[in-house]
């Protein structure tokens, strides 16, 4: 059984985890085979996830010292992992709807991010966000778009000019 210092020590731990994610994942893992829960870890990894499994009465007092988590709290109980993101907030939803299509396995449970809580009716809504840099291609895109209108714009009479002038002069050539 872990000592006083060693559970403070984890409280310190998960108490930075929360601090430093933009979102954190709640996933019931119970039913999962040894294999399939290293193989979740991995595409955790693959997608820069930090996935955890603490016990839920240290997730919760680190939650406590925090704030902004007692939504989560009714979602403390069974066998838990922990997904924390700091930058692509959506990736976790990703990697669990996929598995979940694969193995329908792990079970969503609910989702703070941003400051935002999302229940475990919304993996396909969270998993379908776009990523932050999918998001910044998209704006650069709509902002060069205007530009290359305005460009072909102004390209065009002088193509339509031109080419009437060289019709005209073929005309009078005959």
């Amino acid at each position: 059984m872990p000592t006083l210092a060693e559970k403070k020590a984890v409280v310190e731990q998960i108490t930075e985890d929360l601090e430093n994610a933009g979102a954190v994942y709640i996933a019931d893992y119970s039913g999962m085979s040894v294999g399939e829960v290293n193989n979740m870890r991995g595409k955790f990894y693959e997608g820069d996830i930090k996935y955890k499994v603490y016990k839920n009465t240290l997730m919760k007092r680190a939650m406590d010292e925090v704030g902004g988590y007692e939504d989560l709290y009714p979602h403390l109980v069974e066998q838990n992992g922990f997904a924390f993101v700091e930058e692509e907030l959506a990736a976790p939803a990703k990697v669990i709807k996929k598995l979940n299509e694969e193995i329908e396995k792990p079970r969503f449970k609910a989702a703070i991010i941003d400051g935002d809580y999302y229940g475990e009716d919304e993996l396909s809504t969270l998993a379908a966000m776009k990523s932050k840099s999918e998001v910044i291609g998209d704006i650069v895109g709509l902002l060069l778009a205007p530009v290359s209108n305005v460009v072909s714009a102004l390209e065009a009479p002088g193509r339509n000019i031109a080419g009437a002038v060289e019709t005209i002069a073929e005309k009078g050539e005959e």
